[in-house]
């Protein structure tokens, strides 16, 4: 078995908590729906489900390689990884930090503009890349082998949780915006939970490598 059950779980609610940390995608899809409606929030959707995709594929491969030929650079990544989660819960929890419906105005497009730029926007976004990088290796166990698997089950855990948590969003974006943008308390409290998980998974990146020292 590559994962336990509680692997997987944890790894399921840590994915859930960083596809609602604000970003480009969830910014993207949301303003769809507010400015052209939930169906076109969704066709948007589709592009970025596609990106993740292939950015999953790109770094479990790219990670496979390189571990396999260079068997320390596993601890270097964590190492970066750790501090890349700390980056994002400081702009999570810093003044002035993003709330995951602060939408933009956009014109009307047709169904294929929407996916192309659904997808674009997800496949030019270095974030997403730097984010499997940092993240995966928490949950990768090279000692049981076969890691391309493991990041492969990791990423279809991960693209399903952000897939439906995303169409939640595209779905219910008028009913929350409005919620959220009239409650400041909320949107605060949204933000410093997801930075201090963030900051969690960090610190648990570093004490693992001490612990194994």
């Amino acid at each position: 078995m590559l994962f336990s059950p509680q692997e997987l779980l944890l790894f399921a609610l840590a994915a859930l908590v960083l596809v609602l940390t604000p970003g480009p995608n969830m910014v993207y899809c949301v303003s769809r729906s507010l400015t052209q409606g939930p169906r076109a929030g969704l066709i948007s959707l589709t592009g970025v489900v596609l990106g993740f995709v292939l950015h999953l594929l790109a770094a479990a491969l790219g990670l496979t390689a390189l571990l396999a030929a260079v068997p320390l650079a596993f601890d270097a990544i964590r190492y970066a990884g750790a501090a890349y989660l700390l980056w994002m819960a400081w702009q999570a929890v810093k003044p002035g930090g993003a709330a995951p419906f602060e939408a933009r105005n956009l014109p009307h497009d047709s169904p294929r503009t929407l996916f192309l730029m659904g997808f674009m926007t997800n496949l030019l976004n270095p974030k997403v890349a730097m984010f499997y990088l940092s993240f995966f290796p928490q949950f990768l166990h090279p000692e049981r082998g076969q890691l391309l698997q493991q990041s492969l089950t990791l990423g279809a855990v991960q693209i399903s949780t952000s897939a439906a948590v995303n169409a939640l969003l595209v779905l219910g974006a008028a009913r929350v915006a409005l919620f959220l943008n009239r409650n400041a308390a909320w949107m605060r409290a949204q933000r410093y939970f997801m930075g201090t998980v963030l900051g969690l998974l960090a610190l648990r990146l570093l004490t693992e490598k001490k612990a194994a020292a």
